[in-house]
């Protein structure tokens, strides 16, 4: 009987915080720029040159780890960590090893499996590195400082996922707490939510962790879960052979879909750590705790229960809207203004979410106001504007975020509400259908619609369906 295999997974997850200025020092944490330009002498390492600790970073950790029912480490310090590579400009990195500022917490997941907690280990501040750029032209690398000494947190769990399924259950659960925080805009793909997978094999039911591997260049959940299951089967396949498997850090490939050895995996004592002599121990004060503790803010999970009972919405609206902390702010906001919860549900629900995905945007990347999505929603109920107006509108309303009562004035939307108008448009539809208006005296509903489209047509769009389609049925009596 073949050998039945148990996968042990643990994650490290990088999260650079949504300071303004970097960790030690003034300079600018903004994504891009030209290279080299959000730098200066501290983030550069240049000699002489002291770090000075951002307070912002230590207060967005501590919020994440009381999110995360971490035990916060009340009086912290930093250490260094050495070892020499190019895009680490002081040929050290300040992070924490022995007293990190948050140990021993969880996050409660979902999967098909059921629920479970995954364990927390610790959460650490330090700061990131440069970035390497490999000119292939060139035949050279060139380094960019600008990322060099933004903060991070380091989220390290303890090895309790089992499956790929699990792993993207937490990483979702810690990006949500993360982004409701507001500590980190958490996008994979700008590398401010990295992970480090940490993975081994072992015979079903075996009490002993098998050799594990971490792997590096992991930028989106689908990677993620394609890396895990590559390893695994890598290990897997090792082991059958009777070969061993090597502690080291590896590289996935994503286009090859295999991943190959970087180097041997270093230990604790190969960094030689020691207190960092700039920087002062942090002593985080009760009344300080305290006051971190009060801003938290609702978390996805109250939210929803909240949903469930203030707004009449199905659960599958209330899944969405709250996946976003912006969608929910601003589905709120704009709820409170109209009062019409169900109608402002599916103006995001169907509308916004067609825009997003055709125009590839996130939800945090939506500009308009709930003001004037609450204007639009108030002219369509008020019937100033018919349906297919109002989702022209919005579709203006979404790019340049106008207001629509303007608007619609302005470009003459409004719905033409003129009975004799109306009756005279639908007297010449009636002369040049005969055949639909025959269709309908014999019974064929759907010629009514046909001719309430042709009336629609000749009113350029601006008329009323539902009066239409009243004015007509007498009409054809």
């Amino acid at each position: 009987m073949a050998k039945q295999y148990e996968t042990v997974i643990g994650l490290e997850v990088h999260v650079e915080l949504a300071t303004r200025t970097k960790i030690f020092c003034g300079c600018s944490t903004a994504f891009g720029g030209a290279p080299n330009t959000h730098t200066c002498p501290v983030c550069t390492g240049m000699p002489g040159s002291l770090p000075v600790l951002n307070k912002q970073v230590v207060e967005y950790a501590v919020a994440v780890g009381l999110a995360a029912n971490c035990e916060i480490t009340r009086n912290c310090k930093f250490d260094r960590k050495n070892y020499f590579y190019p895009d680490n400009p002081q040929n050290y990195q300040i992070s924490q090893l022995y007293l990190p500022i948050c140990r021993d917490g969880w996050v409660g997941i979902e999967t098909q499996a059921g629920k479970k907690k995954v364990r927390i280990h610790e959460i650490h501040m330090e700061e990131d590195a440069g970035k390497l750029i490999h000119d292939e032209w060139e035949d050279c690398s060139l380094v960019d400082y600008n990322r060099s000494g933004v903060p991070l947190i380091e989220i390290v769990s303890e090895p309790d996922m089992r499956s790929a399924e699990e792993v993207i259950a937490y990483l979702e659960k810690l990006r949500l707490l993360i982004q409701y925080l507001g500590a980190s805009d958490c996008k994979l793909q700008e590398g401010s939510m990295r992970a480090d997978v940490n993975l081994s094999v072992r015979e079903a039911g075996s009490g002993r962790l098998g050799v594990r591997t971490e792997m590096k260049n992991l930028n989106s959940f689908k990677a993620i879960a394609r890396a895990i299951e590559g390893e695994r089967q890598r290990q897997i396949e090792l082991l059958e052979e009777g070969k061993p498997v090597t502690q080291e850090t590896r590289r996935w490939d994503d286009n090859k879909e295999y991943s190959y050895a970087m180097r041997s995996k270093e230990d604790a004592q190969d960094y030689r750590y020691f207190p960092d002599p700039d920087l002062a121990p942090v002593h985080i004060s009760e009344a300080w705790l305290q006051q971190i503790r009060e801003k938290q803010p609702e978390f996805r999970d109250e939210k929803m229960a909240r949903y469930k009972e203030e707004f009449n919405i199905p659960d599958y609206d209330i899944e969405i809207l709250t996946s976003s902390k912006h969608l929910a702010d601003l589905f709120e906001a704009t709820s409170a203004l109209c009062g019409q919860p169900k109608k402002v549900s599916n103006w995001l629900m169907v509308e916004t979410l067609r825009l997003l995905k055709e125009k590839d945007m996130e939800p945090e990347e939506i500009r308009f106001s709930p003001e004037n999505l609450a204007s639009l929603i108030g002219l369509t109920e008020r019937k100033v504007i018919n349906g297919s107006v109002a989702k022209e509108v919005f579709e203006v309303l979404f790019e340049k975020d106008i207001d629509p009562e303007k608007y619609v004035e302005e470009k003459g939307l409004k719905t033409e509400r003129d009975e004799g108008a109306l009756k005279k448009s639908i007297e010449e539809i009636v002369e040049a259908n005969p055949q639909s208006v025959e269709d309908y005296k014999n019974g064929k509903e759907k010629a009514i619609g046909f001719l309430v489209g042709q009336t629609m047509k000749a009113m350029k769009g601006k008329a009323d369906p539902a009066q239409i389609n009243t004015i007509l049925r007498e009409f054809l009596k």
